[in-house]
């Protein structure tokens, strides 16, 4: 019974990758020159139907990553069949590394009363009491939450996400290790505003306020938008082990 139900874990798995891939028309496709890099650039594709060619969107910008670089995360589709090699680095909680793969995008936030206009976005307003929870041992880990609604809160770490400063004034979740949460996988990785060039986050990916204002007002959860991230010799490798024009050629 177990060997069954694995099977049909493993079945599932493979299911989903291939219709998020297959079924994607808005792709986000974010490189780095090495594992260790903080600066990288941020390339939009997006597509009529699903399988058709990729189209490059506008300008690639500037971006930044983990101020220790990228590691494999868990995403929709399985490092091995993106061509992740033994050694290569794997995600934990706290190693300051953005998460390598292909992750869906979540909920967007930030702190004006409402989203900005013609985003087809869900959306939540940071309040002092919404905190993103990555307590290990939480039932809630990974997860952003308003502690006003919870009757016995369960953690005892979390990121209060109303800040004093800029960086949550917009953001968007990124689904990185949420199919379940994997305890110590990594949590809280965010698109959201950066301090500056050069300057690494602790796991998210960041870049000019404009920039993710475009990419809130062009994100439409109708064509089920991806972010895929990685080292460019990584990405190439992925683009092999896929086949098919999975992903976008970049230049």
């Amino acid at each position: 019974m177990l060997g069954l139900c694995a099977a049909g874990l493993f079945a599932s798995l493979a299911a989903r990758a291939h219709d998020a891939l297959d079924n994607a028309r808005q792709m986000v496709v974010v490189t780095t020159a090495d594992w260790n890099s903080v600066s990288g650039t941020l390339q939009r594709f997006e597509r009529g139907t699903p399988r058709a060619k990729w189209k490059a969107v506008g300008q690639p910008f500037a971006i930044v990553v983990g101020k220790t670089g990228l590691a494999w995360g868990d995403g929709l589709v399985g490092n091995q069949r993106l061509g992740a090699d033994a050694g290569d680095p794997i995600k934990r909680e706290g190693d300051g590394k953005a998460p390598a793969g292909v992750f869906s995008l979540g909920t967007a936030f930030g702190y004006e009363p409402q989203l900005l206009a013609g985003s087809r976005m869900s959306y939540v307003r940071l309040t002092p009491s919404v905190e993103c929870v990555d307590d290990a041992k939480s039932q809630y880990y990974n997860r952003i939450v308003d502690r006003q609604h919870i009757k016995q809160p369960d953690w005892s770490s979390s990121e209060h996400m109303l800040r004093d400063d800029e960086l949550y004034h917009w953001g968007v979740y990124v689904d990185h290790n949420t199919h379940p949460a994997r305890p110590g996988g990594g949590s809280c990785i965010f698109l959201h505003i950066w301090r500056g060039p050069g300057q690494g986050t602790v796991g998210c990916t960041a870049m000019p306020r404009q920039d993710v204002e475009q990419l809130i007002e062009w994100f439409d959860p109708a064509k089920s938008p991806l972010l895929v991230q990685m080292p460019l010799t990584q990405y190439e490798s992925a683009r092999k082990h896929l086949g098919a024009g999975k992903l976008p050629a970049i230049h």
